[in-house]
């Protein structure tokens, strides 16, 4: 294992660190990625920038510039085998997947040609070319609408970060001294991996989300871990104390001796809490006079099959099936989607798994991108499905071959009116007769819902319900849509108001609609995960959630702390109220009060 890691040396951070703030007591809020509760010393990780400057070379000078680039990628690929190996061996296979990935990439024949290509008809140097030609995809990913997209966009930064700085030759550092708390602005995979080897008590990082490397690893490694934490990493000094809550996604840089106290005192009651969450694994989500909640778990890589089981889910609520596009110039065939697919099904059984079709577009991954003014409002979803049907049919075909155990569903994206939803049935009922005509087996009873994501399915909900065997609200989109709110946009994040009175209404209107028909509504959007939202969703009337899995038993603790009749009366007085300020301390408030022990900060 090389003991080495990419940072700025001791020097250079003393300088760096003249210029941050000291002695100042900062409170920063980001977004919970794995539970924990940890106070120490922090140790600022900073990535050496790597110089890449574009020059032309001689033409005879060019086969030189390939050789190089060969031999750096022969260096990445034992780097990361080296990675791969330790990965497993700390905390299993699944999760090392993550560096199989980057090595494939490392393997990519056409992307590698391209690159090759670039160095022989530009004669531009190797790092150049290499910069270039995958910053290209990386963009693509970038652009995504949905986090986790955006988010896979690091494997190819730090394959890319990797094989420039080999073709230079440069040199890592590794290793830290005592226990501390990583900040940093971003860690890679590997970063992430190799710093534990450290004694690292939690990581603080800028960027990254829930569904991140960071926070997948730093869950299966069992480490505390908070990020988007805004300017966290300029704030913060190598030696500096800080407070890390990975329950509430809260970090305090300085702590005064008001702000340890509390923390021991939380430490303590949260480990009480973490003992009664165990416990609660294999009981239903049920409240404590006997409305049962289906509470199941999002997931889009095969390394969170196992991660969903250990957390008690019953099923998948969302499977991202677009996640299998990543890193490819082109469409997974039908048996590959099929593997994929089965795979699922087989691990989750005999619990559900619902497949969304891939949900991609202008602003998403797709292989053959298009240039669009307004991606957000453009070709995606169930309009490219429907403008493609031979794509369409490829992953229906394969979806169906995977649903022999009966427990497997179908749910469509980016709906927005009835229409769509009678082309996607006709394009359903056309697979399966042609799978009964060559004798192939399927579910012949197989589900299909619709995604409620665009304000106008949500107000044509009681239509939808005519047509499907479920609905699922997609909060993260509907939001965005209907306050007119680019989540992206950190210049108006605040006004991202998952408690807005309009969203609750909207969400109110849609479950409504589905019971007046019978028809079950649930939640797969990240105020499904939400525990100050759960009681205010249970009490309206909703049927399932899907969550991110580390939140789960929380979210379940919840359930089965209330009456289904009390949260019924919060939720129909949330629902008077006139502001997202209001809704959300009244919530606040009556959870710390029902639940004191739930840790929400």
């Amino acid at each position: 294992m090389p003991d080495q890691m990419e940072h700025t040396d001791p020097a250079k951070q003393a300088l760096d660190q003249k210029n941050r703030p000291e002695h100042t007591r900062i409170i920063v809020h980001g977004i919970a990625a794995s539970p924990g509760l940890v106070h120490g010393q922090v140790f600022v990780f900073e990535r050496k920038t790597l110089e890449i400057s574009q020059r032309i070379v001689a033409p005879e000078e060019a086969e030189l510039e390939v050789e190089r680039l060969q031999q750096a990628i022969q260096r990445s690929e034992k780097e990361l085998t080296k990675i791969l190996s330790f990965t497993e061996q700390k905390i299993g296979n699944s999760k090392a997947r993550i560096f199989e990935a980057q090595i494939m990439i490392l393997n990519d024949a056409v992307l590698i040609d391209q690159i090759i290509d670039r160095i022989r008809n530009t004669r531009f140097n190797a790092e150049s070319a290499v910069h270039s030609e995958m910053t290209k995809f990386q963009q693509t990913l970038l652009n995504a609408d949905e986090e986790y997209l955006r988010e896979r966009a690091d494997d190819i930064e730090d394959v890319k970060h990797r094989i420039i700085r080999n073709i230079q030759q440069q040199r890592l550092f590794s290793r830290f001294k005592g226990s501390a708390i990583v900040v940093a602005k971003n860690l890679s995979p590997a970063d992430t991996i190799l710093l534990s080897r450290n004694d690292v008590l939690g990581y603080a990082t800028e960027l990254g989300g829930i569904t991140s490397h960071t926070a997948l690893l730093s869950r299966s490694l069992k480490i505390p871990a908070v990020v988007g934490l805004h300017n966290i990493s300029r704030d913060a000094n190598t030696g500096d104390e800080m407070i890390l809550d990975g329950y509430s996604g809260t970090t305090i840089l300085r702590p005064n001796r008001n702000d340890i106290h509390n923390y021991q005192e939380k430490k303590r009651r949260y480990s009480l809490f973490e003992e009664k969450l165990v416990v609660l694994r294999d009981y239903p989500a049920e409240t404590t006079d006997g409305e049962r909640i289906t509470l199941s778990a999002n997931a889009d890589m095969e390394e969170e099959l196992d991660f969903v089981g250990f957390q008690g889910a019953e099923g998948i609520g969302l499977y991202r099936s677009e996640s299998l596009l990543i890193g490819r110039d082109t469409f997974p065939n039908e048996d590959e989607q099929y593997e994929a697919y089965w795979l699922a099904a087989e691990k989750i059984f005999p619990h559900d798994v619902i497949i969304r079709v891939f949900d991609i577009g202008g602003d998403k991954v797709y292989p053959k991108m298009i240039e669009e003014n307004n991606p957000f409002l453009g070709w995606r979803g169930i309009r490219i499905l429907l403008d493609r049907p031979e794509l369409f049919r490829t992953q229906l075909r394969a979806i169906f071959r995977a649903s022999t155990k009966k427990n497997v569903k179908i749910l469509l994206p980016m709906i927005s009116g009835v229409s769509e939803i009678s082309a996607s049935i006709n394009h359903i009922n056309d697979v399966k007769e042609e799978l009964r005509s060559k004798g192939i087996p399927f579910d012949e009873d197989i589900q299909v819902g619709a995604m409620i994501e665009v304000p106008s399915a949500a107000i044509l909900s009681r239509e939808i319900a005519r047509m499907v065997d479920f609905m699922s609200i997609g909060t993260n989109d509907l939001i965005q849509y209907l306050l007119a709110v680019d989540r992206g946009n950190p210049t108006i994040t605040k006004l991202f108001q998952e408690f807005h009175p309009a969203v609750l209404r909207m969400i109110q209107h849609t479950i409504d609609s589905g019971h007046k028909r019978n028809v079950p509504v649930g939640m797969c959007g990240e105020m499904a995960g939400d525990p100050i939202a759960t009681i205010l969703l249970v009490g309206m009337g909703i049927d399932s959630l899907s969550v991110v899995p580390a939140v789960l038993p929380e979210v379940k603790k919840i359930i089965r702390s209330i009456s289904y009749r009390d949260a019924a009366k919060i939720s129909r007085r949330a629902l008077t109220m006139g502001t997202p300020e209001e809704v959300f301390n009244y919530l606040k408030r009556t959870l710390k009060t029902k639940l004191p022990d739930v840790p929400i900060g």
